[in-house]
């Protein structure tokens, strides 16, 4: 479309030149020659028009269907990232990533590049006829578009650093600003609004500086740019005018050159107005495909990307000499060998530090042991793709979240055909009571007017577990918020209701570990016991000494 459009375009001014050649001709029925030939160009000009017009609206569909595929794209990374990576991102770059940078990138498809695409075709043809018609006319306005390119050279070799430090600052200080908002209490109670208003003023320094930076090029790039796209109309005047003295050329053919090169002013004009969207978005776009600074070999294998296992054989998860290391340089766990058979119940405890939670991840399969394996039926769980994973084993932690929705909704995540009896039974099973005393029971939307506590959001959170019965589930102090004796019947709740599952239960507290079949002492990154609480006990070592002195504070 594109290209009949730039064709469609080139006949009008040839048809200019007709007409002044027939009349400075003036033999023959002149008035009606001319007739025929304006009427030609009103038709050319109308058609060239409407597919201009057709081909822009291709391009807005290609953009707007590339733009969604970019968002999704951006999600599935955003959602494959491992916990540990995840919550050292900054919440406002990531924020900015998803709303500012993408928003960029769809406008960009959206609008620049059809625009862009149709520019750049209808330049290129201009250019072609030129040459055709005059290859000394062609060659001028060619050499004097040598300044236009050279702008271009000299903005595009500075803008991109500039454009990606202009994201970069600006997603600093969203994140800045939401962090102070959502700690506000605690800047208040301790004094520290003077602190985070200079963090604040500083990021904002900074994004202000970035942006004059950008400002500062394109009030070098417009300028230049400005002079540059008259010079073709300008050199193409004065050559054809002494080509055309000389007998050389006709002053038609002058006058079509010259109008051809007043016509590429346009799409120059096009091309410059955008160039700079282009690099913003090109920025952008780095920031939201690539998530910039996540090394792809940490992101946690997708659905979509990874082979589907075809059948896992057994329950029983091995852990292997497993070594773990966060950074490569030290490693937190140190030779693992653990076997949990199907339908036990294990704690494992240790103090704060000795790796419990980087066991549960590694059990849950969110991260992978740089040495040894973890295994679930012989496979390793790390391959596992989300969908499988989750009917094996699920991981719930201290962290929960409360969606702005319908407790019903909140709760189908987990099991999306539950009907209402199974939505109750798997509330009553975690002891949240809470319930009854909703307003509209299930369809009560949980968010401003109805809020949960912690516990409440917690126990919710252990219902969707329920809902979605894995036959092995890890608890990282899952109860850890709830009062002890919430926690103790929510805890039997539990047990009660995965009954013949295997529970892995990292224990906040040791009465957990008193009930377990089994509990797994952690001590510096190494697993130092391993058996029941009466012979860990008689055994009086790491576990007996942690046991006495919790009882005797008890």
């Amino acid at each position: 479309m594109n290209g009949l459009a730039a064709a469609a375009g080139l006949v009008a001014p040839w048809l200019l030149g007709r007409i002044i050649d027939t009349i400075r001709a003036g033999s023959g029925d002149v008035l009606s020659a001319v007739d025929r030939l304006a009427f030609g160009a009103l038709v050319f000009t109308v058609v060239q028009t409407v597919l201009s017009w057709w081909a822009l609206k291709i391009g807005y569909r290609f953009g707007e269907r590339t733009a969604a595929r970019v968002r999704e794209r951006f999600l599935q990374r955003t959602l494959a990232l491992p916990p540990r990576v995840a919550d050292h991102l900054p919440a406002g770059d990531l924020i900015a990533r998803g709303s500012t940078d993408a928003s960029l990138v769809a406008v960009t498809l959206r609008s620049a590049v059809p625009e862009v695409l149709v520019a750049s075709v209808h330049a290129l043809f201009l250019i072609v006829a030129v040459l055709v018609l005059d290859v000394w006319l062609g060659l001028c306005g060619l050499v004097c578009l040598l300044g236009v390119g050279a702008a271009v050279r000299w903005y595009v070799r500075r803008a991109r650093p500039v454009y990606l430090a202009v994201a970069a600052t600006g997603a600093e200080m969203a994140d800045v600003v939401a962090s102070t908002a959502k700690g506000a209490r605690t800047v208040e109670l301790l004094g520290l609004e003077r602190r985070r208003t200079e963090a604040t003023e500083a990021s904002i320094t900074q994004a202000r500086s970035a942006r004059l930076a950008a400002l500062w090029l394109r009030t070098v790039l417009f300028p230049w740019s400005e002079i540059a796209l008259a010079l073709p109309v300008v050199g193409v005047l004065l050559i054809g005018g002494a080509l055309y003295l000389d007998d050389l050329v006709s002053l038609g053919v002058v006058v079509t050159a010259t109008v051809y090169l007043r016509q590429l002013v346009g799409p120059l004009d096009t091309l410059m107005l955008w160039i700079e969207q282009l690099q913003g978005a090109g920025a952008s776009y780095a920031r939201v495909e690539g998530l910039a600074d996540i090394p792809q070999a940490e992101l946690t294998p997708h659905a979509e990307l990874t082979p589907r296992v075809e059948s896992v054989v057994g329950d029983r998860i091995r852990v292997d000499n497993a070594h773990y290391s966060y950074t490569g340089a030290r490693d937190v766990l140190h030779g693992i060998d653990l076997v949990v058979q199907p339908g036990e119940r294990l704690a494992i405890v240790g103090t704060s530090g000795a790796g419990k939670s980087t066991l549960a991840r590694l059990l849950a399969g969110l991260d992978r042991p740089h040495i040894g394996s973890v295994t679930i039926g012989g496979t390793p769980v790390a391959d596992l793709p989300p969908d499988q994973l989750r009917e094996h084993v699920v991981l719930i932690t201290q962290d929960h979240h409360v969606f702005h929705d319908t407790v019903r909704d909140n709760l189908l995540i987990a099991k999306p055909n539950a009907t209402d009896d199974e939505l109750y039974a798997a509330l009553t099973a975690v002891g949240a009571t809470w319930w009854n005393d909703l307003p509209h029971g299930l369809d009560t939307e949980l968010g401003e007017d109805t809020k949960l506590d912690d516990a409440g959001a917690q126990q919710l959170s252990l219902a969707r577990v329920v809902l979605a019965d894995p036959h092995t589930l890890i608890l990282d102090e899952a109860t850890a918020l709830l009062d002890p004796k919430t926690a103790r019947r929510t805890e039997q709740s539990l047990a009660a209701v995965l009954r013949g599952r295997t529970v892995i239960a990292i224990a906040h507290r040791l009465q957990t570990a008193h009930d377990a079949d089994r509990i797994a002492v952690m001590e510096a990154g190494e697993l130092v016991e391993l058996g029941t609480h009466h012979q860990l006990v008689t055994a009086n070592g790491t576990y007996g000494q942690l046991w006495q002195t919790w009882h005797t504070e008890n």
